[in-house]
């Protein structure tokens, strides 16, 4: 009998040893990798801090690094990320294309990737939570045709190595071929800014401006930081608040200028809703836990890719108020100035 007992007690022993870890495994921290392209902009800074928080509040921590515009500095970023052990990668590429490697890197570590904002083209990436890009420049070119539906524009996009950028010139090109056919419209220039550096967009405008005259009627701006170069060349004619110009992101300084009535509008991405979906889903997929089910699938090149897509919003000095103020996203003293 004793022979039996030994077995018996070994068999205990290594279900006890298993249900430790099972406990050891369910009370370990979840780790969440944070791969941002920049921290530069102001949107991304709120990007990141919401994510972050919201993690926090579901018990997991995160680990945040930015690549400064630099594909290979987010390669090898994502690859130390990986070698700390996250348990989900999310991902906003500064390469919508090369970054199909860092799914690669990721899933042979067993390691889910979301794409967050900037879908990751050429991929097996797990999931895409962004906005409607496509929507976001048509209606940065709905409002600018409505405030000048004739004359000459200037259209200047963001890095072209961002798959975004690309589907707001899709989105706006759609709302312009019309006029631009009707030869209401006629695009002067139509050029893309490296690392959409405002600096780019200075230069672009500067160049479109000594070449017809100053005679702009409209600049479309892809987003707030190249629509502040923008202005700054238009501001060094004396032509700030007489030519349309578009953004995007509702940077507190795009705000300022359009109560200053220095550029015409903004497209308000409520990215609180964004970071936080992106936050409880990346926890979920670490715990093997269900989550709401994506409504839509957008192909990659790869891939249907289900995907989450948050409707943008036109913001202009008559609403600005009722959306981001309204939103919290900034105070009224900030935009308007104090005891306004």
């Amino acid at each position: 009998m004793r022979p039996v007992r030994g077995k018996v007690l070994i068999v205990l022993l290594m279900a006890a040893l298993a249900a430790a870890g099972c406990r050891r495994q369910a009370n370990r921290q979840i780790t969440i990798g944070l791969s941002l392209d920049t921290l530069r902009e102001e949107r991304w800074q709120r990007d990141r801090d919401l994510f972050v928080k919201r993690c926090g509040e579901l018990g997991a921590r995160v680990l945040v690094q930015a690549a400064n515009n630099d594909e290979a500095v987010q390669s090898s970023q994502a690859e130390n990320l990986l070698t700390q052990g996250v348990d989900v990668l999310v991902v906003a590429p500064h390469n919508s294309e090369t970054a199909a490697t860092i799914v690669e890197a990721a899933h042979r570590a067993h390691v889910p990737v979301i794409a967050y904002d900037r879908l990751i083209r050429s991929s097996d990436v797990d999931l895409y939570l962004s906005f409607d890009n496509e929507r976001v420049g048509e209606l940065q070119a709905e409002y600018a045709v409505k405030r000048a539906p004739k004359g000459r524009y200037v259209v200047i996009g963001g890095s072209p190595a961002d798959n975004n950028a690309i589907l707001y010139h899709q989105g706006q090109m759609k709302v312009l071929k019309p006029y631009v056919d009707r030869r209401e419209i006629e695009i002067v220039t139509d050029q893309y800014a490296a690392d959409w550096q405002p600096v780019q967009a200075l230069k672009i405008l500067e160049n479109a401006l000594t070449r017809q005259g100053n005679r702009v009627d409209a600049v479309v701006a892809a987003n707030d930081g190249l629509a502040g170069g923008a202005i700054q060349a238009l501001d060094e004619q004396r032509l700030a608040g007489k030519v349309v110009v578009t953004g995007q992101d509702a940077e507190l300084t795009a705000c300022q200028r359009i109560v200053a009535g220095a550029q015409s509008m903004t497209v308000y991405k409520p990215i609180r809703g964004l970071a936080t979906k992106a936050a409880e889903i990346a926890v979920a997929m670490a715990k093997k836990q269900p989550y709401e089910k994506p409504p839509r699938r957008l192909n990659n090149g790869f891939k249907d890719v289900p995907s989450f897509l948050v409707e943008p919003i036109a913001v202009d000095r008559s609403n600005l108020d009722s959306t981001v103020i309204a939103d919290g996203f900034h105070t009224r003293e900030q935009v308007y100035g104090a005891g306004k």
